[in-house]
């Protein structure tokens, strides 16, 4: 018996320094199609990209629901959403929490827009290269897309920070949407 869990041991430690040296995915670049995603929020069974064809979408990810930073980053992307429908624009939030947390975020925090769980495989994070490990648990990386109406990212935000991010975005939608 000994043997067989220093085997499983082993094998575990082997993966773990494989999965160690394994370099996680890069974001999708700007000019390139979004991946697509299928995820429930806290108020629906599921949101799709699709759901938003025609619409700006600010596609925010973020580690962790009631958080100090990703409170704050909620907060201003709610203060500021308003701005956003003017310029057809939507905003979507994914973490890796699940749906229940979700829920009670948006309630605590008076969020009316649409919190994504990317649970359990991180598919969504890992798709958009915004997965990182803390502790042998994944979150989702402070990260942002700015994806257009047909689709395309058209701005990459990495490692944001939460204080001015949502005045950066509003700034980069008049920029690109004054170019059409």
């Amino acid at each position: 018996m000994k043997t067989i869990a220093n085997l499983a041991a082993a094998m575990l430690l082997a993966t773990a320094t494989f999965a160690a040296d394994v370099p996680a995915p890069a974001p999708p670049a700007e000019g390139t199609a979004a991946p697509k995603f299928n995820l429930p929020s806290q108020d629906s069974p599921s949101v799709s990209l699709d759901q938003f064809k025609g619409k700006w979408v600010v596609l925010y990810f973020y580690p962790k629901d009631f958080t100090s930073g990703c409170t704050l980053e909620a907060h201003n992307f709610q203060r500021d959403l308003a701005k956003y429908e003017a310029k057809n624009a939507v905003i979507v939030g994914v973490s890796e929490d699940n749906v229940d947390s979700h829920k009670g975020f948006c309630t605590k925090e008076g969020l009316t827009f649409k919190v994504l769980a990317d649970t359990p495989e991180h598919t969504v994070a890992t798709n958009y290269g915004s997965v990182m490990m803390h502790d042998g648990t994944a979150y989702a990386s402070r990260n942002t897309f700015l994806i257009d109406p047909k689709g395309v990212i058209r701005k990459v935000y990495l490692k944001v920070k939460p204080p001015m991010h949502s005045d950066e975005v509003l700034a980069d939608l008049d920029s690109l949407q004054a170019k059409k």
